[in-house]
């Protein structure tokens, strides 16, 4: 199959051609500019537990089982041995034992159209794998795998505005997914080239996912989370290692400054945003840190300032604002010492400075 300069590498099942569809579904001849690599790469890895696959007898080919749980896992071992087409139909066959049951199982259910999307992805049919995660998603909304899946395959053809809201969507579960960030920066690149400085306007509405999704992403068992932060250790990597260009260094820029005035606004949440966007274009300026500080510290979000006001100080050890900043962020977390030890160092680089005077009195009263 004939792809693009930059297409997705789409693995297939051994011995197992793709039907002729599957070679132009995703817009393989015209994938480029290097989006779609880093779309297909991500969240395709099985979900369940994996029971042995029962054997009809020795030398002997496999039989196939009948339960939905040994369904799931002979469909997670094709998986993992790249035969895609072969562990799609076993998730499939799963799909129409648990529906033939008639039980209510809709976590189960919505694991194997995920499941089945991944298959999907891996095999360049974007447009089946865009139908099983929304199927997945209806069952269970805000399941993060689906929507990353579904933003992949958006991604892929080209559908930008709907990838971003996908991968915005993530960011509002669990805001740490980096290639749910490193996607909305790709996106954010396509979408700023083919619509403008105003495409923010042209962009479907992005849910508002509620409190209880949120938690219930946060209280799954730890287990869950290891792929995931296996994917955020390998990617956080990169990302730091990333020398930006001139390009994305204005870009980087231009959104702080949106960012500066959203906070002149009070708008102090989505100059977080801004910040954040900044930050994935360039991670090298230290007031775009402190000034998400700031904004952290307005939201009584203490632990996020003291976090960015370390990495402003990393990247500017004489940064007035960020020793301040911490300062009050850890008076906020009744760390009285650390918060004296800013305001001395403070007032080391700038003497006179009455805030951070005012500031260590009232830090003094509390250590006594």
């Amino acid at each position: 199959m004939r792809r693009g300069r930059g297409a997705p590498q789409v693995a297939q099942a051994p011995n197992s051609a793709p039907p002729p569809t599957l070679r132009v579904l995703c817009g393989a001849e015209r994938l480029g500019a290097g989006f779609r690599r880093d779309a297909v790469r991500h969240h395709t890895r099985e979900e369940g537990r994996n029971p042995p696959t029962r054997w009809s007898g020795r030398g002997m080919a496999p039989k196939f089982p009948d339960s939905v749980e040994e369904l799931r896992a002979a469909g997670n071992e094709r998986f993992r041995n790249g035969q895609y087409a072969e562990a799609s139909a076993l998730y499939g066959r799963a799909l129409r034992v648990l529906q033939a049951q008639g039980s209510s199982n809709p976590e189960e259910e919505s694991v194997l159209y995920s499941n089945r999307a991944a298959c999907h992805l891996k095999d360049g049919n974007c447009r089946d794998c865009i139908k099983d995660c929304t199927s997945a998603l209806v069952l269970i909304p805000f399941s993060i795998k689906p929507l990353l899946r579904r933003a992949s395959a958006y991604e892929a053809l080209e559908k930008y505005p709907m990838a971003y809201v996908d991968y915005k969507t993530v960011l509002q579960i669990d805001d740490s997914v980096t290639s749910a960030l490193e996607g909305i920066n790709r996106m954010t690149r396509a979408l700023m080239d083919s619509l403008g400085p105003e495409w923010r306007l042209k962009l479907p509405s992005i849910p508002l996912v509620p409190v209880s999704a949120q938690k219930r992403w946060n209280s799954l068992p730890s287990e869950n989370h290891k792929e995931m932060a296996k994917s955020k250790s390998k990617e956080t990597t990169t990302t730091k290692n990333r020398v930006p260009s001139a390009g994305d260094v204005e870009r980087a820029r231009v959104l702080k400054e949106e960012g500066n005035e959203l906070v002149k606004k009070g708008s102090h949440k989505k100059a977080i945003e801004k910040y954040s966007e900044s930050l994935l274009y360039s991670n090298l300026e230290s007031a775009t840190y402190s000034n998400r500080a700031l904004c952290y510290l307005v939201l009584k979000q203490y632990k996020e300032a003291v976090k960015d006001c370390t990495e402003a100080l990393k990247l500017d050890g004489k940064n007035v604002k960020a020793f301040y900043r911490r300062a009050q962020a850890h008076k906020a977390l009744k760390d009285y010492k650390s918060s004296f030890a800013d305001i001395s160092n403070l007032l080391q680089i700038e003497p006179r400075n009455g805030p951070a005077q005012k500031l260590r009195q009232e830090v003094k009263q509390s250590l006594h």
